[in-house]
């Protein structure tokens, strides 16, 4: 599964945001959970500009909590700028590419993000 960034900022700082079934999907041991490189970047341009907290050793936090890492690809990036224009921001954008093309499940709470032909779980 891939974590948009809010459900990564919630998951790190307030859980029990997070729906009960997206909790337990997140914490199964069978589960294979991706943050992407577009989440990073999106929080710290929006950590930078006083938009958010986020926590001050991400890259520590996403080993602690067994969180991959997820690489932008050229790939990504072209599937990315094809989508259909459901939603403007970027970062959504290459989040939707890179579930797509991973085969991933995007967990989010976004309803803009449902319109996409991709597999989601609700945040």
């Amino acid at each position: 599964m891939l974590l948009d960034t809010h459900v990564l900022l919630w998951w790190l700082e307030k859980p029990e945001l997070l729906a009960a079934p997206a909790r337990a999907a997140i914490t199964s041991e069978r589960s294979l959970v991706f943050v992407s490189a577009a989440t990073a970047w999106e929080i710290g341009i929006k950590h930078a500009r006083g938009k958010l907290r986020c926590p001050d050793d991400l890259v520590a936090m996403l080993c602690v909590n067994c969180f991959q890492s997820l690489p932008i690809t050229v790939e990504h990036g072209l599937l990315a700028g094809s989508l259909p224009a459901h939603h403007a921001d970027p970062f959504d954008r290459m989040l939707v590419a890179q579930a797509k093309s991973e085969g991933l499940i995007l967990v989010t709470r976004d309803p803009v993000l449902l319109k996409y032909d991709i597999s989601t779980m609700a945040a």
